[in-house]
């Protein structure tokens, strides 16, 4: 691949390199409150309503406890040793120099694809107020809006997530309010109220529990980007305490966010309703509450959630890459920051292949558009596979060094390991469901290829490890 390739984890050629520590702490507090809200969470979920029913509800309790539990791993080990590479890193240390570089390559191909899905679902709204303007138009204008803000310092970033997050945030909290109202009889204009659609249309749980364990599935996508926090920490003044806080509060946001807006929809619209498929879950519970302009309200929100998601994409997509290039894992070239701190070339790497997905998106046949984005279909549970097995193996090291560990793994290692026994657990089960098959399958020919390039750049930077150590053995022979 053309990589400079050191000993362990350390390119041949020092760059001066550094990223800045730019990010207030609003700004981590913000995208740690706001990192698992996106479009998903406002349209998405209603296609995990209308598998599950009400019972969608353990679906989002399942997924939720299991990315806790992730983040509380995850937060060991970013509190103890913060790094932009943050999982990729651990995997590094704790598995092998092939793990962080699978891992860290197959996150960053999962978010440089998250790119061209929101750019385009951004592209559709913005296209809908102003039909004048190409939807394809649209999608690129926005990702080079975007790319911009990521190529100014790093609290540009942090200012721009810091607002993005705040209006999700708001809408959210304006939308529980609400809908607590609805469900009391209290909305004036409503005529819904209690909270009957839980069961009045087949039971809470009317499509059996193989329907939730299916929804689980779709719901555990919801939560990807909650890790974005201990990547943005490292970048922070106090990288531990940011991490620490914000892995602590994920119990309420996920409950919150996810939990408490849910039930709001499922109490109020029937699971089965053709609205839920044709507006998406919030737009429908607005129009059976009887708030006037739900569309264009949601809209507005999905367009906000969309934005903030895509800027986090390429944040996150070239600080990972940035990550790789420091320890030896990419092109050299990615390592380099600018006076402020900022690695420019690894955002626009990841921008440019952003940008010909983008393209790809309307030039190719669907179905080639469709199999790209099958392979990063179950990225997410291999994240989490690696981090559980990190975890495992981290602890035990840090414990001997006597590493300060502000945050600790609870019950460890019972449920380090229930977690490393689930995940597979969910992986065969997407492999018996043919809604899913094809994704797994696609995910795992990536990984699988992904994994092998990891090995072979592992055995020659260790290769060339040794015999840069057996020349400065021979050299040192013949001075004595």
């Amino acid at each position: 691949m053309g990589f400079a390739m050191g000993g362990r984890g350390r390119p041949v050629a020092e760059v001066d390199t550094a990223l800045s520590s730019g990010l207030k702490n609003r700004h981590v507090t913000m995208i740690s409150i706001a990192g698992v809200i996106g479009a998903g969470l406002f349209v998405g979920s209603s296609a995990a309503i209308a598998t599950a029913g009400p019972a969608v509800l353990i679906s989002y309790a399942f997924a939720g406890l299991l990315v806790v539990l992730v983040m509380r791993m995850l937060g060991e080990m970013a509190a103890a040793q913060p790094d932009s590479g943050s999982f990729s890193t651990y995997a590094d240390r704790a598995i092998g120099r092939w793990a962080g570089f699978s891992v860290g390559w197959l996150y960053w191909w999962f978010w440089v694809l998250v790119i061209p899905l929101e750019a385009t679902a951004a592209a559709t709204i913005l296209n809908s107020w102003i039909p004048a303007v190409a939807q394809w138009v649209w999608a690129l204008a926005i990702t080079l809006a975007l790319t911009a803000t990521n190529l100014f310092n790093v609290a540009k970033y942090g200012e721009f997530e810091f607002w993005f997050a705040l209006l999700k945030v708001v809408a959210i909290i304006a939308f529980i309010a609400i809908g607590v109202l609805a469900v009391l009889g209290l909305l004036p204009g409503s005529d819904v109220s209690g909270a009957s659609r839980l069961f009045d249309q087949g039971g809470f749980l009317p499509n059996g529990i193989g329907a939730v364990v299916a929804a689980v599935l779709t719901t555990m996508f919801s939560f990807m980007g909650t890790e974005i926090v201990t990547i943005a920490a490292a970048e922070s003044e106090k990288p531990a305490e940011q991490i620490g806080r914000a892995t602590r509060s994920v119990i309420w946001r996920i409950s919150v966010f996810y939990l408490a807006s849910i039930l709001i929809v499922v109490a109020l619209v029937p699971w089965n309703s053709p609205a839920l498929a044709e507006a998406g879950s919030y737009q429908a519970a607005l129009q059976v509450m009887g708030v006037p302009g739900a569309k264009a309200i949601v809209d507005v929100v999905v367009l906000v959630a969309v934005a903030s998601c895509l800027n986090s994409a390429l944040y996150t997509a070239s600080r990972m890459i940035y990550s790789l290039g420091r320890r030896g894992q990419a092109p050299s070239a990615v390592m380099r920051t600018t006076a402020d701190g900022v690695p420019r070339v690894a955002v626009l790497a990841s921008t440019a292949i952003g940008f010909l997905v983008v393209i790809a998106n309307y030039l190719v046949p669907e179905a080639v558009f469709t199999t790209l984005l099958a392979t990063s279909g179950a990225i997410a549970l291999l994240v989490y596979l690696v981090v559980a097995v990190s975890q495992l193996r981290l602890r035990a090291k840090l414990e001997q060094e006597g590493a300060h560990m502000p945050v600790r793994m609870w019950a460890y290692p019972w449920l380090t390991w229930a977690v490393v026994i689930v995940i597979p657990v969910m992986l065969i089960y997407m492999a018996t469901r043919e809604s899913s098959r094809f994704d797994l399958a696609m995910t795992a020919l990536i990984a699988v290829v992904v994994v092998v390039i990891g090995i072979v750049t592992s055995r020659r930077g260790r290769r060339s490890a040794d015999l840069h150590l057996d020349d400065t053995r021979a050299d040192r022979s013949d001075r004595v």
